[in-house]
């Protein structure tokens, strides 16, 4: 095992044995899910880590309004957007990161960077898995 894998860390043991109780499976899951990262790299990129509702639903292409208007629910609950709603005809909504939504930039990147420095032996490992087992 690696000098900085998990086992290495120090972490409290109970966490890891009682993962199906973990405090934090629920937020683990929802920002590994298929549209919560595409939402706040989006944002990310955008002026002032701010976009319109409806840019978003340009910028996240697939995503439905109604996953769209869910995930950035729970994002403005976690506290990782803030939502504004100016009082105009039509009414226009903003979403905005918040430090925290900044923050959670930083480990997103390295998963980013790691992905993209794996890709090529990813790659070699599929390859080689579907030839020795073509059924799947």
């Amino acid at each position: 095992m690696r000098k900085d894998s998990l086992a290495d860390k120090n972490l409290d043991e109970n966490l890891i044995e009682d993962h199906r109780n973990c405090p934090i499976r629920d937020l683990l899951s929802r920002l590994g899910d298929k549209w919560s990262m595409l939402v706040i790299v989006s944002l990310a990129k955008s002026d002032n880590n701010c976009l319109r509702f409806s840019e978003l639903m340009r910028e996240v292409n697939g995503i439905s309004q109604r996953m769209l208007s869910s995930t950035l629910r729970q994002f403005e609950r976690d506290g990782i957007v803030t939502r504004q709603l100016y009082p105009e005809v039509p009414p226009r909504v903003e979403y905005t990161l918040t430090e925290r939504g900044k923050d959670f930039l930083v480990p997103v990147k390295s998963l980013v960077d790691w992905m993209a420095n794996e890709w090529p032996n990813i790659e070699i490992s599929r390859q080689n898995y579907d030839n020795k087992n073509p059924s799947l």
